[in-house]
């Protein structure tokens, strides 16, 4: 603005002595001549055509043929990859000094135009040359694990580790080999994401110094051993930790306590064995705890009850034994989905369970539990799936039809040799829940009449008395009506010869 006002006054000053030569036209000429040379000025003091280190291309152009093959011409194609010819999956950032850098690589089809890889697909030492560079994800470009492997590079990153924040290998079969211990020097990393590889081999203890790590994710490789207690040493900024999907083995270790920001908590899918660590409850903020198709054992200690954020408990498939009375159930009052199928648990539901009035979803199926199943379970508003068979449960469910109809499917309670649910004959169908037999009351021990068939669809029963049915199956009321029709017909039988 500055420059358009000095031009002006200039112009005008000097055209006060060929005022009269002057056209408008010309005037406008110049004055449009003007702006357009302010705004060239303007443009280039914001940095939009700063310059870019001839080093810096280089390094960039090299990083990318290692991954998409020789015949990418980088300084022909993108002469200018932080301004006017960008590449797709390329960011740059202006810094101080007035020069442009890169800040982002990301490589893979992600998008339709995306830099996808070669068939000899590799890391280029002039990758670790980008000294700026903040984020780095690499998708679905190592994806041969047949034909040929590659290992993630195992020194230089310490060259990255005054920029680096994110790195990302993603859906990479072709990438083998172990997790190099000098990621651990990556001190700036937030989040480190290498999942659906093929990466083998202990998890290094020097990831533990990552004190800035937000998001740890090592899920769908072959990673075995034991989980350092490194990680729980020294990574209070930590949200989440996903391990699943490996090869596992050995108990938790109790430093895991010491996650003290952690959301989420996946080891799932491995062989971890020995018990739940104590020191579990200190995960004040733990939304999601999920570990499931392991070998924990030791049942569920109280100080469960400490994750007073938790909504999501998934450990099914574990010998964890046990009762459920260890846990007061209402303290968990954020608790949305609990899963205990397959985990050896014996003795009574506990009706404490349901006060958790968020509760959506609850499978103790498969199990060794025992006694009655409360009907407050019944009234929990949020259910929406309740999962009860495989268990040595007894006496009568004291359901409504409206609840059998309403969770269809999604309730079961089959397998259970000495339960029952009850029948109002002289309220709606009588439809109960699948593969359950109906009470016969008035009988010791609630003998049953299997009823292999109620299901959706069947045959409407319009038994108006079935609350007294004898041994025999009959009801007296059914009988006293079957004299009196025959002796209606003797009547009518004789009055028609008189």
């Amino acid at each position: 603005m500055v420059c358009f006002l000095s031009q002006i006054k200039g112009c005008s000053n000097h055209g006060k002595a060929r005022r009269r030569s002057m056209t408008r036209g010309d005037v406008a000429v110049r004055i449009l001549l003007i702006l357009l040379l302010c705004f060239q000025v303007l443009s280039q003091s914001d940095g939009s055509t700063a310059p870019m280190e001839e080093k810096e291309k280089k390094a960039l152009y090299s990083t990318i043929q290692g991954f998409v093959g020789d015949g990418w011409n980088g300084s022909e194609l993108y002469p200018d990859p932080c301004g006017w010819a960008s590449i797709q999956g390329v960011s740059c950032d202006l810094f101080d000094n007035g020069m442009w850098y890169i800040t982002a690589v990301s490589i893979g089809p992600v998008a339709d135009n995306s830099l996808e890889c070669s068939e000899n697909a590799a890391f280029s030492p002039s990758l670790f040359e980008l000294s700026h560079l903040k984020r780095l994800v690499i998708f679905d470009c190592f994806s041969s694990p047949v034909n040929r492997t590659t290992d993630i590079p195992s020194q230089d990153w310490n060259k990255l580790s005054s920029s680096l924040e994110t790195l990302e290998f993603r859906s990479n079969r072709g990438i083998s080999g172990q997790i190099p211990p000098v990621l651990g020097q990556l001190v700036n990393l937030q989040s480190l994401i290498l999942t659906q590889n093929s990466l083998s081999g202990e998890i290094p203890r020097e990831l533990g110094n990552l004190a800035r790590l937000k998001r740890l994710t090592l899920s769908y490789n072959q990673l075995s051993g034991r989980v350092p207690a490194s990680l729980g040493e020294n990574l209070g900024d930590l949200l989440i930790i996903d391990i699943s999907s490996n090869s596992l083995t050995g108990p938790l270790p109790s430093s895991l306590g010491g996650l003290a920001s952690l959301l989420k908590f996946d080891l799932s899918n491995n062989f971890l064995s020995g018990n739940l660590p104590l020191e579990l409850c200190k995960l004040k903020k733990l939304t999601l705890l999920d570990l499931r198709n392991n070998n924990i054992s030791g049942g569920l200690p109280p100080s469960l009850q400490g994750m007073i954020s938790l909504q999501y408990m998934i450990l099914c498939n574990n010998p964890l034994g046990g009762s459920m009375k260890q846990i007061d159930w209402k303290i968990l009052k954020n608790l949305t989905h609990l899963d205990l199928s397959n985990t050896s648990l014996v003795g009574d539901i506990p009706s404490s369970i349901a006060e958790s009035k968020k509760m959506r979803f609850i499978a103790l199926d498969s199990n060794r539990l025992s006694g009655f199943v409360s009907v407050k379970l019944a009234a929990m508003s949020n259910l929406c799936a309740l999962y009860l068979h495989g268990n040595n449960l007894t006496g009568e469910l004291k359901f409504s039809e409206e609840f059998y109809e309403r969770m269809g499917t999604r309730f079961s309670s089959w397998n259970n040799p000495n339960l029952c649910y009850r029948f109002e004959a002289d309220n709606g169908t009588g439809e109960g829940p699948e593969r359950v037999s109906k009470c016969r009351y008035g009988v010791k021990n609630f003998a049953h009449d299997l009823d292999l068939g109620n299901r959706a669809g069947r045959e409407k029963t319009t038994h108006k008395c079935l609350d007294c049915i004898d041994s025999t199956g009959i009801s007296a009321s059914s009988s006293s009506s079957s004299i009196v029709g025959f002796l209606w017909i003797v009547t009518l039988f004789l009055m028609s010869f008189m």
